[in-house]
């Protein structure tokens, strides 16, 4: 049973398939639930706290500033859609499609995104601490400056990504694919990067103290000045990584 919500609207727009939502000041999500929101704009306008979406159609919409905190959207199409500073604390997103999202400055703390696709999404300066990940699309996703700690990306797609200064202390990466990212500068201590697949990728400066790397690919990964110290069950490098990394007092 669904429960009503209160939701506050300002200068939302007519609701292109269903009545016009215009001048209200509350409403029943029930009565847009089953209709396209596609494209709609609800900036900083939308309080969908615990609300119901699953599978919902949300492509493109405008969700800007909006709380969609513990959200049901199980399934849902934000493809393209704008949540650039949206709050989405332990929303569950499983099998979600955020291909082309712009979630900057998003907060995803302990979100569900199991299976989710964030192919192309924007995730920079977003919180992502303690998300879950496991086996979600994001190649070529933007996660610069992001916070990850304690999150599990375990066997995820990361192919091409950019996690430039991005941290991810104590983040779980194990058999994660990495090839060709972009992890310049970001924190990767204690991280579990066993079986990762980090073939091509840029380590320029980013820190591996105490993580475990037992059974990682690094062939071709750019090691220069790496944070190798303490190392669990360190992989198999080539002559020349050994030597561009740091392996005692990098600090």
């Amino acid at each position: 049973m669904m429960a009503v919500i209160s939701v506050q609207w300002s200068a939302c727009g007519d609701d292109p398939v269903g009545p016009s939502l215009e001048g209200l000041t509350t409403c029943d999500v029930s009565e847009i639930l089953g209709k396209s929101l596609q494209g709609r704009d609800l900036s900083n306008c939308a309080n969908l706290r615990g609300a119901d979406l699953k599978a919902a159609d949300l492509a493109s919409a405008d969700l800007r500033g909006a709380n969609l905190e513990g959200t049901n959207l199980v399934n849902a199409n934000l493809a393209g859609a704008d949540l650039r500073g949206a709050n989405l604390g332990a929303a569950d997103l499983r099998g979600a499609n955020l291909e082309g999202a712009n979630l900057k400055g998003a907060d995803l703390e302990s979100a569900d995104l199991r299976g989710a696709n964030l192919e192309a999404a924007d995730l920079a300066g977003a919180n992502l601490t303690k998300t879950n990940l496991r086996g979600a699309d994001m190649v070529h996703v933007w996660l610069k400056d992001a916070n990850l700690e304690g999150a599990d990306l375990a066997g995820a797609n990361l192919t091409n990504a950019n996690l430039r200064g991005a941290g991810l202390a104590g983040a779980g990466l194990a058999g994660a694919d990495l090839r060709s990212a972009n992890m310049e500068g970001a924190d990767l201590s204690s991280t579990n990067l066993e079986g990762a697949d980090m073939t091509g990728a840029n380590l320029t400066g980013a820190d591996l103290s105490n993580a475990f790397m037992g059974g990682a690919n690094m062939e071709g990964a750019n090691m220069k000045n790496a944070d190798m110290e303490n190392v669990n069950r360190a992989p198999e490098l080539s002559s020349a990584q050994e030597e561009e990394a740091c392996w005692s007092a990098c600090g």
